[in-house]
């Protein structure tokens, strides 16, 4: 549980960091800029945090473990979740933190784990108990309430939240696959980041970005752009760390619990956007109670109360054991 809280924490900061670059001056200047930023952001992003999860596995010396976990079945499907978590969860995520802000945008993106639960309960079969299903849209509508607070400033409401509904289902479907895959003993938590990293960066530059016309764009922002690169490539970092808690979160206490313990990297952008950046407009009531409605509805939403509480222990039957015994 540990990590999946290191895990939102970490994310809280990557969001902050890469809110900061999202609004530098490469990424505004012009209209076409602004089209092209949260698909040129993603793909910057994802190529850092590719090279700094080999880095990591290099001087670990995990680099083996990837390519033969790349072998198996489980690894491939682990590169299919990062096409889906990645050009479709994390360009709907930089999508929504550019149109809405980094704090408003954690929070609207912080639903997956309920959608999530929704998720592993149509394909891996979980049973979703009836107040599950109220908590979820009860966390719906703390997103739609906060993102018509008066108190912000939003840019694009619209896009914000097709990016945050984007988001929400493509890391939510990439959870459910990778808390799959990572049963597996070939996969381990940091072969499966690495693959999920660098499949993501080799879409985006293959496929994404030719179709976007973007290439000349993101070649341009290797000229003069000031601080904007590292800004990005700091913000690769915490994500690389965000995922490394989460992956091995997933691995030990499963999806859904690790979903909602990382969701509460919403409720710490706010800390840090406060702290930090001064954003003194996210002490309102309204905005306090919506972020606190969408972080409690979502947790509950992917949690199960039987077994938070614990099941009451049925009485076993001597005579039913003995004749279980006889026949066996």
């Amino acid at each position: 549980m540990l990590f999946g809280i290191l895990a939102g924490v970490a994310w809280a900061l990557e969001t902050i960091t890469l809110g900061a670059a999202l609004s530098m001056t490469p990424f505004v200047s012009t209209a076409q800029a602004v089209l092209l930023a949260p698909f040129v952001g993603t793909f910057l992003h994802d190529v850092c945090s590719a090279l700094w999860a080999c880095l990591y596995n290099g001087v670990r010396g995990r680099l083996p473990d990837t390519l033969r976990a790349l072998k198996t079945r489980s690894g491939r499907f682990v590169a299919l979740a990062a096409v889906i978590g990645g050009p479709v969860g994390m360009t709907g995520y930089v999508l929504a933190v550019a149109n809405m802000g980094a704090s408003v945008g954690a929070v609207a993106s912080a639903v997956f784990p309920a959608i999530g639960a929704v998720l592993a309960c149509i394909f891996l079969k979980e049973k979703m108990r009836w107040y599950r299903w109220i908590f979820l849209l009860l966390s719906l509508l703390g997103v739609y309430c906060l993102s018509r607070s008066p108190d912000l400033s939003i840019r694009n409401i619209g896009l914000g939240v097709l990016g945050a509904l984007m988001c929400a289902f493509g890391w939510g479907i990439e959870a459910v696959v990778i808390a799959k895959c990572v049963q597996d003993d070939a996969v381990t938590h940091e072969a499966a980041l690495q693959i999920r990293q660098t499949t993501s960066a080799l879409v985006y530059g293959a496929v994404i970005l030719p179709l976007m016309k973007g290439w000349g764009f993101a070649v341009s922002l290797f000229r003069g752009t000031g601080r904007l690169l590292p800004v990005i490539a700091l913000a690769s970092l915490f994500a690389t760390a965000s995922y490394l808690f989460y992956y091995r979160a997933i691995s030990r206490i499963g999806a859904a619990k690790s979903m909602a313990l990382d969701s509460t990297y919403c409720a710490w952008a706010v800390i840090f956007s406060i702290l930090f950046l001064g954003r003194k407009e996210l002490l309102s009531p309204v905005t306090l109670l919506c972020t606190a409605a969408v972080l409690c509805f979502g947790v509950l939403a992917a949690a199960d109360f039987r077994e938070l509480f614990g099941r009451k222990k049925q009485k076993t039957n001597p005579e039913r054991v003995k004749n279980f015994s006889e026949k066996t």
